[in-house]
């Protein structure tokens, strides 16, 4: 196999949801009172929704900028790629990357829908969320339904709304959701009790794959405000540990068995270590804990059995992947977040890749993705259409333009600063964008 062999599903991208997303899909009082997209005199864009505000933009958005502005917030869409908020430039910009189909999560109504969570009017949110799906699935994935694995969100403040969305999904061909790790950080029970068993059942019951993102339930942890912000965002992958030791002691992957969570964003080098070190822990302690692992089953066992790894550039983890499972670890691109190697991730994956056999470089790169998340893109799209030659020869032809392009915005802190960066000066920047939309 050659690099330009390849066929690329990435189990994680972003939007920035475009300002007319519930035009085709609300009409009325529904309409007027859903997520609104604003621009202020000065040109900032934010989305605003019952009270709360939100920069449309930010570190999630900066792919095709140069290096040095990364730290300088994008404050409006003319300053993005097109590719980050319309569709068809998406595929555009997925085909010069080589990118055969994604799976796109929300940006403005949060990884997991937690903006809907967060809704005072849990009604009005309920209609705004299940427009929201209908958008991203009817609309945005539908618009190439070859190159899109549609992710939906749930209502999950409301048991048996959330059954009915998970069901009503399915019909529509969507078999992919996103939820919080941990949803007592939006007042809900743990996933430990009873609450969620009908939502178990709704999701064994449709096939449906389950997407834990980095960031949407345990944060990513930095010491204090002062930390540079570098040790901050080398930890934010490895954070998802948390919620997957958590996940594992789930009680319903022993209850049912075909359940599936993908860990989106959380990186696959720390993995061999942390099986090593949940077996060891329930070989000491399972005596006294009374352990949903007994008998012979090992945590590891589980782990390889329900769980996906999802990686953006990980040579340690793929030369270790017999301690992780070839069948448990899938390609991740994270267009348009500040991780992404567009328009060169083939290019550095093929390096970290080339080692390894072409039956375990065909499920990591695609394989995996459409056995975990239901998507036979093979029955979609001809092979011969979908590697990374084929993309970037399709790119090519339409002249995609891949030069960077310098669009300024708002710095972290004053011009002229050879101090580090810090967590405090990002988390003041992102306070001062709300406060300005406010």
């Amino acid at each position: 196999m050659e690099k330009n062999d390849m066929v690329l599903i990435s189990v994680d991208d972003h939007i920035s949801e475009p300002p007319d997303m519930f035009r085709n899909h609300l009409s009325g009082k529904d309409l007027e009172t859903a997520p609104q997209f604003v621009v202020d005199e000065n040109g900032t864009s934010a989305w605003t929704y019952q009270g709360m505000f939100l920069p449309s933009v930010g570190l999630n958005a900066v792919v095709g900028r140069p290096l040095e502005e990364y730290g300088m917030e994008p404050t409006s869409l003319e300053q993005l790629r097109p590719g980050v908020y319309d569709v068809h430039e998406r595929v555009n910009d997925m085909d010069v990357n080589g990118i055969a189909a994604s799976i796109n999560f929300g940006s403005a109504v949060g990884f997991d829908g937690s903006r809907f969570h967060r809704a005072p009017d849990k009604a009005a949110a309920l209609i705004h969320l299940r427009a929201y799906n209908d958008w991203h699935v009817r609309e945005w994935c539908g618009a190439y339904p070859a190159r899109f694995i549609p992710c939906a969100i749930l209502p999950t403040w409301n048991m048996d709304a959330t059954v009915a969305e998970i069901h009503r999904l399915a019909a529509l061909g969507c078999h992919v959701v996103s939820v919080s790790e941990n949803p007592t950080v939006l007042g809900l029970p743990s996933i430990h009790n009873a609450y969620w068993e009908p939502f178990w059942r709704a999701i064994a019951d449709t096939d449906t794959t389950i997407c834990c993102h980095i960031g949407a339930g345990n944060p990513a942890p930095h010491a204090s405000m002062e930390t540079p912000i570098e040790a901050w965002i080398t930890t934010m992958p490895m954070s998802i540990a948390t919620g997957a030791a958590d996940w594992l002691q789930l009680k319903a992957l022993h209850d049912y068995p075909t359940l599936r969570i993908a860990l989106s964003e959380g990186g696959i080098g720390w993995v061999p270590y942390f099986l090593e070190r949940a077996d060891y822990s329930n070989w000491r302690h399972r005596a006294w804990t009374n352990s949903v692992f007994q008998g012979d089953m090992k945590p590891s066992d589980i782990f390889k059995k329900h769980f996906l790894n999802c990686f953006i550039d990980d040579k340690f983890g793929l030369q270790n992947i017999e301690y992780i499972g070839e069948d448990n670890i899938a390609y991740e691109c994270d267009y348009p977040h500040s991780d992404s190697l567009w328009p060169e991730a083939p290019d550095y994956l093929w390096e970290s890749i080339r080692h390894l056999s072409d039956a375990q470089i065909d499920k990591i790169t695609h394989r995996n993705a459409m056995r975990f998340f239901n998507f036979d893109i093979f029955s979609r799209m001809p092979k011969s259409e979908l590697t990374v030659g084929a993309c970037r020869a399709r790119a090519k032809a339409n002249g995609v333009d891949t030069s960077t392009k310098s669009s300024g915005g708002v710095k972290p802190v004053e011009d002229g600063t050879t101090r580090p960066i810090t967590s405090g000066d990002l988390v003041k920047m992102f306070a001062h964008h709300a406060r300005q939309a406010a």
